[in-house]
């Protein structure tokens, strides 16, 4: 557990990423965290922060073009592309071993109450939770395997895919560009990606929380 809270620390220091991968990582760690089960914990948003930040400052990231606005939308297009694409493969993973992701007990790779609260989130806002998953720590892993379980209809779970990663990769990636150079970010850069996390999982805690008191009301 330690070599795994040390590797996250890690991935969320810009210098490192840039000697480990660079971009390149982020592209990898995104098609993993958004459709392979074991991707659960990798930090998606602080990692498209982090990303957007190497993208405005950093020398060493192979620019294509010598317009920054046109680097910025090169990576995110990349970024967008590796995101949908883990969709995908989380949604033929979920349609092709229902066996598996529907089985009552644990593994070590997948935990029944995770799939439970994405089946539940999924069950409460259909299509759209495809998109807005985007934006939620461990069901955005969950809801396209979820998705292929229940057998979604493939257009329309596309439809949503597609536009949850351009929504995700696009507001976090370009806060990450716009808010990088400014010294006050770099300076408290964990307490900055502290404050994203808490953004974006506070839909979680308050469902979880709002849930668990119905369930005492209804006792």
């Amino acid at each position: 557990m330690n070599a795994l809270l040390e590797s996250l620390q890690f991935l969320l220091d810009p210098d490192w990423m840039m000697k480990n991968g660079g971009l390149y990582l982020v592209l990898l760690i995104l098609f993993i965290e958004t459709g392979i089960i074991i991707g659960f914990f990798l930090p998606g948003d602080p990692l498209l922060f982090i990303a957007g930040m190497v993208i405005s400052s950093a020398t060493e990231t192979p620019y294509p073009f010598d317009n920054a606005l046109f680097n910025l939308l090169f990576w995110m297009l990349l970024f967008t592309i590796s995101t949908i694409m883990g969709n995908f493969f989380g949604y033929w993973f979920g349609n092709k071993f229902k066996h598996i992701v529907n089985r009552t007990e644990d593994t070590w790779f997948l935990k029944r109450k995770h799939v439970q609260t994405a089946h539940d989130f999924y069950e409460k806002r259909g299509g759209f939770a495809i998109a807005i998953a985007r934006f939620l720590p461990i069901l955005r892993t969950f809801a396209p395997i979820i998705a292929g379980t229940v057998e979604m209809n493939f257009k329309k779970f596309a439809i949503f895919n597609i536009i949850g990663a351009i929504v995700w990769v696009g507001s976090i990636t370009s806060l990450g560009y716009l808010l990088g150079d400014i010294p006050f970010v770099k300076d408290h850069l964990e307490f900055i990606i502290i404050g994203l996390v808490v953004i974006v999982t506070a839909p979680v805690l308050i469902k979880l929380i709002n849930k668990k008191e119905n369930n005492k009301q209804t006792v």
